[in-house]
């Protein structure tokens, strides 16, 4: 007799699985498979913390795709890499470390934030396989190595052959706490508290009249003013010039319709800059010239006067102090406002002009919008955030960094002219503060000979939205890059969806004129029970390892499968206790059909007995559910699909129904148990293959024990999806099957009533006559199930009512 281990120890089987998939190399890639190939590019998270409950739910419902996948006979090309460059890597190492990365010879700095991220991802990786996700580690990249530098580096120089890329001066957002220019992405908005300043100005015909403004500090920065031609409070004053307090310097006052006369005193001063309201008059007004006070540093230069040196916030004291000290401060108004911040350290933005190397774009974002629809988005509106954001973009893209752990950008600049020379691809990967251009290299304006490295590093997101062209090799295999591009699928956070997969978008478009993907799915957050975004200051984290170690790797992904794709998910114990204890019952299960399988012989019989076919119908409907389900990325259904069949049909109903045909196997037909012992083998096969994608520890143990030694497939995962058992698609079985389930649950109900046991003898079960050609043949099974000595087709004397027509009739 085949038995399981009474118990099943999670903690010893996904542990044991997890090394045996990547020792065996069950989802290894192959390049030269004749199969078709589904790909997946896969999100890099980043170094700088730990996995967190949002990715364990968004990597498994991408894992659950790319299961299915595999098992329709397809073969993934799976890799996985890790954003270990940028900002945030230095924060982490900085913190890590004790150190501050502007106070370390940068070689030094670089050589840290390497090896400590190298020691992070080794922990990532291990949260990763932890959860059961599989990809092939043989395809792990690094956004900071050697091939991803190349590759971005190479992608740079395309830009340029192809008139893409530009330095060139303009007023970008920098975060004065990170000191580096950011991107429009990289910001949000945050309400802070605040005051409406009202401030009075003189003009040339010596007329008093006030402005307000949350900006006092950029007083220095002033370049004009503006108010509605059709105030008549001003409209007198266009043309002429205004001296500002503090600075005596006078200027101009233009007349703007946009301009909103209720909104403060009428009277709008722009500076240079205090936000894109600043750049945007500026730009209408060219004979205006700005006045630069601050530099990328966040402080106050020489053009501030006496503000030299100090940041916004100390300007601001100062500012207001003189202003009261000469009256001309004239009210202070409370107020709420959002401001722009940036996203990472929640610092107020500021806007200066830089010289920085930017990503020529806007003049395309008809065609961004075009690719976008072209885009199959799941779930479909999640569109709605692309197509806005290509809408709102404002400005090119700012791709150059003054910071110190990046991918360099393959650039010198003669010592002479300042021109900008840049490396020959045969030179790549390059760090130019660190190497001199390939032997022979001259100025081509000057024809100099010596030149100075670029020291900016890239934006971290000029890298990462190359992840197709990092693991597809690009330029590099020509005709594998060829075979498998564009990918098949996408997948990543909502939050991402203008930064990684825009960015990602663009670079495809501009280097290879296509997509970089067919499919996209989006998934959204994982919250608290109470719907609340999780965080370490509300005391709500929930630490993915810790939920693997307590309830299992299987577990967690069934609560991650419990919402609909692009939902946000609460994190409810209760949802891993039901995954908990839909892992012991597999088990048990598993164990009960077991027992009875070690009989199974010879093959399929030539008909079903009334009973097997029903079931038989009911797994077809789940199947076909499952299948649909994963092909349109709705996960949730063959869950739901896949627990109602396994709990409701096969457990409370099959089972329940089939044991004393399988236990006194003598007192039937052989024909009738061998249909029972190979529908038990065909359904539990099929079970385990339905939950494969979502548990697939449990599936892949219980596997291993009985059916590896009998199917083709050594791994359940490398095995054939379920096709539908087209041989007993029999809607009359089913018809009569859910009548039969429908009569036996009745009579346990009675019991029930009568405060009488499940498995408590009646005397006799009266069914409705007219439902005898139906039920009759299964009369059998019914009468087994309900525990009934005696059964018959007659009029019920006292009848309960079963369904529409059904009547039965229960005498104890």
């Amino acid at each position: 007799m085949m038995e399981l281990p009474k118990n099943y120890s999670f903690k010893d089987a996904e542990a044991k699985w997890q090394k045996a998939w990547e020792d065996l190399g069950v989802y290894r890639f192959d390049a030269k498979t004749k199969q078709p190939v589904y790909s997946c590019d896969t999100p890099p998270p980043t170094v700088s913390g730990k996995m967190h409950m949002g990715h364990a739910m968004a990597y498994s419902q991408a894992d659950f795709i790319m299961r299915f996948h595999r098992m329709k006979g397809e073969h993934p090309f799976y890799p996985f890499g890790f954003d270990d460059n940028g900002l945030a890597t230095e924060r982490f190492v900085e913190k890590k470390c004790g150190v501050k990365g502007s106070r370390m010879p940068r070689p030094d700095f670089v050589k840290l934030c390497l090896r400590e991220t190298v020691e992070a991802e080794k922990q990532l990786k291990q949260s990763w396989q932890g959860i059961g996700i599989s990809c092939d580690w043989n395809l792990q990249y690094r956004t900071i190595d050697d091939w991803s530098m190349k590759t971005s580096q190479r992608s740079l120089l395309d830009l340029h052959k192809k008139g893409r890329l530009e330095r060139k001066e303009a007023p970008l957002v920098i975060c004065p706490q990170c000191q580096t220019v950011i991107a429009q992405v990289e910001m949000k908005d945050k309400e802070l508290e605040s005051f409406l300043n009202y401030i009075e100005v003189e003009a040339e015909n010596g007329e008093k009249l006030q402005f307000a403004t949350t900006r006092p500090e950029v007083l220095p920065a002033c370049v004009g003013f503006s108010v509605n031609p059709e105030d008549q409070r001003y409209k007198h004053l266009i043309g002429k010039k205004v001296k500002i307090p503090l600075i005596d310097r006078w200027v101009p006052v233009k007349g703007d319709e946009e301009t909103l006369p209720e909104y403060g005193t009428g009277a709008v001063y722009y500076c240079s800059y205090g936000g894109t309201d600043c750049i945007d008059w500026l730009t209408k007004h060219p004979d205006v010239k700005p006045v630069l006070v601050m530099d990328v540093s966040g402080r106050y230069n020489e053009r501030a006067g006496k503000y030299k040196g100090m940041t916004s916030k100390e300007a601001r004291q100062a500012v207001l102090e003189d202003l009261k000290a000469i009256g001309a401060l004239k009210k202070q108004q409370p107020i709420k406002h959002a401001v722009n911040v940036h996203e990472r350290c929640e610092t107020e933005v500021e806007y200066v002009a830089t010289k920085q190397w930017f990503i020529r774009y806007l003049d395309l974002k008809e065609k961004f919008l075009e690719a976008g629809a072209k885009l199959n988005w799941h779930p479909a509106h999640m569109k709605v955030r692309y197509d806005n954001w290509v809408k709102g973009l404002k400005w090119d893209w700012c791709v150059s960094r003054q910071r110190f752990f990046g991918v360099p950008f393959p650039i010198w600049y003669c010592a002479k002219c300042g021109e900008a020379v840049f490396a020959d691809e045969t030179e790549l990967p390059v760090d130019p503060t660190a190497s001199q251009p390939k032997a022979g290299q001259r100025c081509g304006k000057c024809r100099g000979t010596e030149f100075v490295g670029e020291k900016d590093v890239m934006d971290t997101w000029a890298t990462s939205s190359l992840t197709p062209q990092i693991a597809l090799k690009w330029r590099e295999d020509e005709k594998f890059f060829g075979r498998m591009f564009p990918m098949s699928l996408r997948a990543n956070g909502h939050d991402i969806i203008t930064f990684w997969l825009f960015n990602t978008v663009v670079k495809s478009l501009l280097h290879e004129g296509k997509l970089p993907w067919k499919d996209v799915m989006i998934n959204g957050y994982v919250t608290d029970p109470y719907g609340e975004k999780m965080s370490k200051s509300k005391g709500n984290v929930v630490e993915p390892n810790v939920v693997v170690e307590r309830f299992g790797a299987d577990a967690l992904r069934y609560w991650a499968a419990s919402c609909s794709l692009g939902e946000d998910l609460p994190y409810q114990e209760k949802d891993l206790v039901t995954g908990q204890k839909l892992v012991t019952k597999l088990w048990n299960a598993a164990k009960f059909c077991l027992t009875h399988l070690d009989k199974l012989e010879g093959g399929k019989p030539e008909k079903l007995a009334p009973l097997d076919a029903w079931l038989m119908g009911k797994l077809n409907q789940a199947v076909e559910a499952a299948t649909r389900g994963f092909e349109a990325y709705e996960f949730h259904k063959p869950k739901m699909a896949a627990d109602h069949f396994f709990w409701k049909e096969f457990c409370d109903n099959y089972l329940e129904m089939v044991k004393d045909r399988l236990y006194n196997a003598q007192a039937y037909p052989a024909e009738d148990v061998q249909s029972a012992r190979c529908t038990l083998y065909t359904a539990l096969l099929t079970i385990l293959k339905l939950f494969a994608p979502l548990l697939p520890h449990v599936t892949e143990e219980i596997y291993s024990l009985y059916f590896a030694g009998k199917e083709k497939a050594e791994s359940i995962h490398v095995s054939a999806w379920p096709e539908p058992f087209q041989e007993f698609a029999d809607e009359k079985a089913v018809q009569a099957g859910d009548l039969a389930v429908l009569v036996v649950a009745a009579v346990r109900q009675f019991k029930s009533s009568k405060s009488l046991s499940l498995g408590a003898e009646v005397k006799r079960l009266s069914i409705d006559a007219r439902e005898r050609r139906l039920l009759e043949p299964l009369a059998r099974d019914i009468q087994a199930a309900a525990r009934a000595k005696e059964l018959a087709f007659e009029k019920p004397a006292e009848p309960l009512q079963v369904a529409d027509g059904l009547a039965i009739g229960v005498n104890v």
